[in-house]
């Protein structure tokens, strides 16, 4: 797990009111919080352009993108995670005060060296605890390139790499788009 400060002993009340005052975002990792580092200019980048063509995908369809800034609870294991983008069509996550979700159906995370292993080893193994979860997808920041998994039954997940020119299909809500598209204006597209 990336960190830069570890605080223990919290309860998920006092994370959530520490969160809403901290000039910093952490995550919240059985009891500890734990600081999350910044961003490079080509992962918000990537993440603003998924987010925008989610938003507009989704438009009218009762489900809601989130990105950056809305926590995915997973009560069962005391956590909360940071995703780069979650969607979720659940009346509860979307109508909710709260400022997490609990029942996200596809959740993106933008890969940086220092959370690729983690993005891919514990925090995908603690994602797929949620039964709604349908699709997990990794985007790499210094190539064209997607990593998608979707949950079959008997909770397997189906690996699928899209590149470059490819269309990259979201099965859990219906979206397509050409991949090329997330890395419109960083400096991998010439």
């Amino acid at each position: 797990m990336p960190l830069v400060q570890r605080h223990t002993n919290f309860t998920p009340e006092e994370y959530l009111e520490i969160e809403r005052i901290s000039p910093i975002k952490h995550e919240y990792y059985q009891g500890q919080l734990v600081a999350m580092a910044g961003a490079s200019k080509a992962h918000v980048i990537i993440v603003g352009n998924f987010s925008a063509l989610l938003v507009n995908h989704l438009r009218g369809t009762g489900c809601l993108p989130y990105a950056t800034d809305m926590k995915v609870r997973l009560p069962d294991l005391g956590i909360f995670y940071y995703s780069d983008i979650a969607v979720t069509c659940d009346e509860h996550d979307r109508n909710s005060e709260e400022d997490f979700i609990l029942h996200p159906k596809l959740i993106v995370e933008v890969l940086s060296e220092s959370t690729e292993a983690f993005d891919r080893g514990d925090k995908f193994a603690d994602y797929k605890t949620i039964p709604e979860l349908q699709e997990y997808v990794l985007v790499h920041q210094k190539q064209l390139l997607v990593e998608r998994f979707e949950r079959k039954s008997n909770n397997l997940w189906m690996p699928q790499i899209v590149r470059d020119r490819d269309i990259l299909e979201l099965k859990s809500i219906g979206f397509s788009g050409m991949v090329a598209t997330l890395y419109e204006n960083t400096n991998l597209l010439t």
